[in-house]
């Protein structure tokens, strides 16, 4: 068995500060529905992402998992999606960014209030509740929290439908009454329905029932697949050709005046299986010691310090993993612009004592607590760019 390559004499931990934080405030997940909205006149919202045009009718199609290096990486597969990729971002053939982490229960909460993570507070895909001391998972929702007490504000589609604009959301049924889905994506009227055909067709049905329409659709399999088998499977490659068919439908029954905008939620990495890509906090005593609560996922993690102990936890977890994560404690992640530029005091002891990102191909799992998630191909969360960049691809009628 190869050996591992050997650590240099003085390891030099990686610079907080110099992790590509997500472009809150003009490019990112946060701002897209806000720039949307504001062009078709709802109050309140600013266009903060300046390359969009406004358009009467704006129909946003997110595709889980979908991540813009993944895109360009399979043109053979996606040759309609890669046909776009000129049109991203307005026409700059740019990606945006998803938001720290790089997540499906922060990203959705993000694009659907507008709001980055620090005010949401949907940080991370689990995270302490500093009412109780137990760990949340925000995307599973449990345990059970009220849902409007855990993110407060109103989404942007209730924002627009006070305003008068159509607005609905076409998923599967199985999310009408998720709290996650009540937290982030409610307004409107929520339609599900089961096939990815279906729910283009009624998305263009949707768009045109109203003069100024807001309408947003959803797919999952491309990440289900890509967690279970890998990015590099061929399961997960029949997934891009699926979705890749669902956009050219959806686009060619636009009703006229409409921008469509194909996105997703984070793109993701295949991490290989052996002790040195997969660290096991379980197995580990030097990353256990005077950890209270391990939250997050492999590849962005909330670490949770026993009272006192933080800046020993500190230490540790950035001489152990600070060549090969961005080790930062809360209010260094803070300063850096992890969560955006503000942080709501309700969301401040959600983050963990110690946050860390993966800079490489490595993940932090927890082989005993959490074992179906260790045992994924695919992972996601940090702030590197296969994670980060997303598509704002464009197709107008």
């Amino acid at each position: 068995m190869a050996q591992p390559a050997a650590w240099p004499d003085d390891p030099v931990s990686l610079d907080v500060h110099a992790a590509p934080a997500p472009e809150y405030g003009s490019g990112s997940l946060a701002d897209l529905l806000p720039t949307l909205a504001a062009g078709q006149g709802v109050p309140g919202l600013a266009q903060s992402i300046p390359e969009l045009t406004p358009a009467d009718r704006n129909c946003v199609f997110l595709i889980d998992g979908l991540g813009w290096e993944q895109i360009r990486s399979h043109p053979e597969e996606a040759p309609y999606l890669t046909s776009l990729l000129g049109t991203s971002r307005g026409g700059t053939g740019t990606p945006i960014t998803a938001g720290f982490p790089a997540t499906t229960a922060t990203s959705l909460a993000s694009v659907g209030t507008g709001l980055p993570p620090g005010v949401h507070g949907l940080p991370g895909y689990t995270v302490r509740n500093p009412e109780t001391g137990e760990l949340m998972n925000q995307l599973r929702w449990k345990p059970w929290t009220a849902p409007n007490v855990w993110q407060p504000y109103p989404t942007v589609f209730q924002l627009a439908d006070r305003a008068g604009v159509h607005t609905a959301q076409v998923s599967s049924p199985a999310f009408e009454q998720t709290p996650l889905t009540k937290v982030a994506l409610s307004g409107g009227t929520f339609h599900g329905r089961l096939t990815g055909e279906e729910r283009m067709d009624f998305a263009a049905e949707q768009l045109a029932a109203g003069d100024r329409s807001l309408v947003y659709t959803y797919y999952s399999e491309v990440d289900g697949k890509g967690h279970r088998f890998g990015i590099d499977s061929d399961a997960w490659r029949g997934q891009l050709m699926y979705v890749d068919r669902l956009v050219e439908r959806l686009a060619d029954r636009l009703p006229p005046r409409t921008a469509l905008y194909v996105t997703a939620d984070h793109g993701m990495v295949d991490v290989p299986f052996g002790e040195e890509s997969r660290i096991d906090f379980d197995e580990d005593w030097e990353l256990r010691a005077g950890v209270a609560l391990l939250g997050g996922e492999g590849r962005a993690r909330h670490v949770y310090a026993v009272p006192g102990a933080e800046n020993d936890v500190l230490a540790v977890w950035r001489e152990v993993l600070g060549e090969q994560f961005w080790v930062a404690s809360r209010d260094e992640a803070i300063d850096a612009g992890w969560f955006g530029p503000r942080i709501d005091e309700r969301v401040y002891g959600r983050i963990g004592d110690v946050v860390a990102a993966a800079h490489d191909d490595v993940v932090v799992i927890a082989s005993t607590g959490e074992p179906n998630e260790s045992a994924m191909v695919g992972m996601h969360g940090s702030m590197t760019p296969a994670e980060q960049l997303v598509p704002l691809l464009e197709v107008r009628s």
